[in-house]
């Protein structure tokens, strides 16, 4: 079957009757007072995102009544997931909305199953799938014999937009770490700042793809990423390895990885930015303090050792003998909490870790979208996480 058209969706977002102002120009250093960057989509037309979903690809490998459901769907553009789950109904789940909605009354067949995973293809060592040309993922279930009981089958979406939230930052040419819950977006965010290096700041630009969340499946990547080299990985423990043959063989400037999870990732990560490539990746945690206290990802922000101090020095500082410090230069430089597709806060990582592990509350740039979709940048604000 020749594959679907790819549908363009455009959001447009209300405006008031007043022409945009112009974007503000911003100092070489940051932090300091408060700045409004207007996306370039909004400055032109009012505010707008757009969107490639390829979501009837996603749809043909579904039942069929599920598909013609779903085709009929009011907020398919909104659609997250459908869960295939065998022996229950089939759930399909909206972005915005915690609960899900049932397709239908009867309960998923083996037979339904087996026909979906006969659609999809073959499934990697991390039980996920793509559909070619796409930039969806199937992630399978499987019982203790291997079979599989359960799809979850997640809509990737090409999205326009999200890198005028840090375009700043990425002229400063210094490593960025993205931390934030599943579904945030920040695969997709990996994928528009690939995109934006390689063809606006004609960097060199290799994209380790683990999953084939980033450049899509298939052998030839997704356009959404621009002019980036993508390099797959067989494995996922061998992510580590491809990420230093990228550097050695490849000589890129930046180097954008996703789900940074291991302790060999992170020595990787100290490898290429200790050679002066720029890194762009995601961790898992949904704060700083996550990292932190994380002994296997730790190092990416300095890593932490405990210091004991003289007598005088901790009547000086008013501490115990014992504290904790940072015990060497961040990975990242930048860190960033996604806290929501359009509010994140974004620490300068050496500072921030100092003062976490001091007791303080650092200060913060806080980065959101008014209702005009322009980019607020507050500075000096007060982190509002939790401490240590």
């Amino acid at each position: 079957m020749a594959p679907s058209p790819a549908r363009l969706l455009i959001f447009l977002l209300p405006t008031p009757n007043l022409t945009p102002p112009p974007p503000v120009r911003r100092p070489r250093r940051a932090w300091a007072g408060t700045a409004r960057c207007a996306a370039p989509e909004a400055a032109a037309s009012g505010g707008f995102v757009v969107i490639e979903d390829d979501l009837s690809e996603l749809l043909q490998i579904l039942p069929r009544d599920l598909r013609d459901n779903l085709q009929n769907e009011p907020r398919r553009d909104q659609l997250l997931e459908v869960i295939l789950d065998l022996g229950r109904r089939p759930e399909a789940r909206f972005l915005g909305n915690s609960g899900g909605q049932y397709l239908r009354d009867s309960e998923i067949s083996q037979l339904e199953l087996e026909e979906a995973q006969r659609a999809v293809g073959e499934f990697g060592g991390d039980n996920r799938a793509g559909i070619e040309g796409t930039l969806h993922r199937i992630s399978a279930i499987r019982s203790r014999k291997g079979l599989v009981v359960g799809l979850t089958c997640r809509v990737g979406r090409a999205v326009n937009g999200h890198v005028d939230m840090v375009r700043d930052l990425l002229n400063y040419k210094e490593s960025i770490l993205f931390l934030g819950r599943p579904g945030v977006g920040k695969t997709t965010v990996m994928r528009e700042i690939a995109r934006v290096l390689a063809d606006e700041f004609q960097k060199r630009v290799v994209i380790v793809d683990t999953s084939n969340e980033i450049g899509g499946d298939g052998d030839i990547p997704h356009a959404a990423i621009g002019g980036a080299r993508r390099m797959q990985v067989p494995e996922p423990s061998m992510q580590h390895r491809v990420m230093i043959e990228a550097v050695e063989n490849h000589m890129p400037e930046v180097v954008i990885v996703d789900e940074i999870g291991t302790e060999a990732e992170a020595q990787a990560c100290r490898s290429i930015a200790e050679r002066g490539v720029m890194l762009i990746g995601t961790a898992h945690g949904e704060r700083l303090a996550n990292i932190i206290k994380n002994p296997v990802l730790s190092d990416l922000i300095g890593g932490v050792e405990t210091v004991t101090l003289g007598d005088e020095e901790a009547r000086a500082r008013r501490t115990q003998k014992s504290i904790l410090e940072r015990k060497a230069p961040p990975t990242f430089p930048f860190l960033i909490e996604m806290r929501e597709r359009h509010y994140w806060v974004t620490h300068r990582t050496e500072r921030s870790v100092d003062m976490l592990l001091h007791g303080k509350k650092p200060l913060v740039e806080v980065r959101k979208r008014d209702n005009e979709f322009q980019v607020i940048i507050e500075r000096w604000a007060t982190y509002d996480g939790d401490g240590l």
